[in-house]
């Protein structure tokens, strides 16, 4: 885990950081692409190169027939409850400066979370009688997922329709989406950052328009223009940590392997690897 983290961080986060914040000369900046506190740099990027490994390790043992439910749900709660109290400085704090646009980025942060929260909930309420806090955790990741390209850009409206897009569609990439991939994403990393990201980055194109409660698009574009050169981001991020994740996960197969043995796995790793 080590060795690919290092290789991970060096030849395909800081790449992509280059690309997204490098200046005048960055690549996104030459395209216009708006990414305030890194929805293609952090979250598309990981959610990708995450749903290469789910791919690449394979599935758990007796993943889908054995339930596996969250291990300590007040774990859970507790830890994206600090999740989202963290998220104020990593989208505001982005700024790196205490003015206006921090102060609105804190604000479009809680609104974006709070909706696609209730928005998840509201989802399970309906389709299963009941809504879950396993539900409302993994809901209020998608809304601080999805907020966070446009937190520096969209105004409150356009948080809330952020939000409420993010549950939706991430709900889909938790359940649907997956099923139908066949792939064991056991916390929904792509699910929820893949995916999230994506809809945010798109979005931002969208509510960072002036018409519609933002602080204005990039120079000279138009709301079209501008999701054209969010697209294209996306899908240069796409591409680039996908491949090379999967040119770092090969190479780590081929020598020290990717699984531990099926007894171990089946003992735990808390106890067999920690």
């Amino acid at each position: 885990v080590l060795i690919f983290t290092t290789l991970w961080l060096v030849l395909v986060y800081a790449p992509i950081c280059h690309m997204a914040w490098s200046g005048e000369g960055a690549l996104f900046h030459t395209w216009g692409v708006l990414d305030f506190a890194g929805g293609t740099v952090v979250h598309i990027n990981a959610g990708i190169a995450a749903l290469v490994a789910c791919i690449l390790v394979g599935k758990r043992n007796g993943y889908p027939q054995r339930a596996m439910p969250p291990h300590n749900m007040t774990m859970t709660v507790t830890g994206a409850g600090m999740l989202w109290v963290g998220w104020f400085g990593f989208n505001a704090g982005s700024e790196l400066a205490a003015d206006g646009t921090a102060g609105m980025a804190m604000l479009v942060t809680q609104l974006s979370t709070a909706a696609a929260t209730l928005t998840w909930l509201g989802i399970e309420w309906v389709k299963h009688g009941k809504p879950s806090a396993l539900g409302a955790a993994t809901g209020a990741v998608a809304g601080l997922v999805a907020i966070t390209p446009a937190s520096g850009t969209a105004g409150p409206m356009g948080a809330i329709a952020i939000g409420v897009a993010s549950g939706v569609i991430c709900f889909l990439g938790a359940t649907s989406i997956k099923r139908m991939g066949g792939y064991d994403d056991s916390l929904d990393a792509f699910g929820v950052h893949g995916i999230g990201g994506i809809v945010g980055a798109v979005l931002t194109g969208v509510f960072a328009a002036e018409s519609l409660g933002g602080s204005g698009l990039a120079e000279g574009m138009t709301i079209g223009t501008q999701v054209v050169a969010q697209v294209k981001s996306i899908l240069v991020t796409l591409v680039y940590s996908g491949v090379v994740s999967l040119i770092l996960f090969k190479l780590i197969d081929l020598t020290i392997g990717l699984r531990v043995s099926e007894e171990a796995e089946n003992q735990g790793l808390d106890l067999a690897e920690h």
